[in-house]
């Protein structure tokens, strides 16, 4: 019979990294924020002064 369980020098499986670790991330909110003010400023000018 094979045995299935795993040796006890195995590394343990990395925890999967999803969404809100991204997120999470300094650099990528800062580019997001940027982007996001340029689109509001971008939508404030188009309303307010044309």
């Amino acid at each position: 019979m094979l045995d299935t369980t795993q040796s006890d020098t195995a590394a343990p499986p990395e925890e999967p990294r999803g969404c809100l670790y991204a997120l999470s991330q300094p650099p990528l909110m800062i580019f997001l924020a940027v982007i996001g003010c340029l689109l509001l400023m971008a939508s404030l000018h188009d309303l307010l002064l044309l």
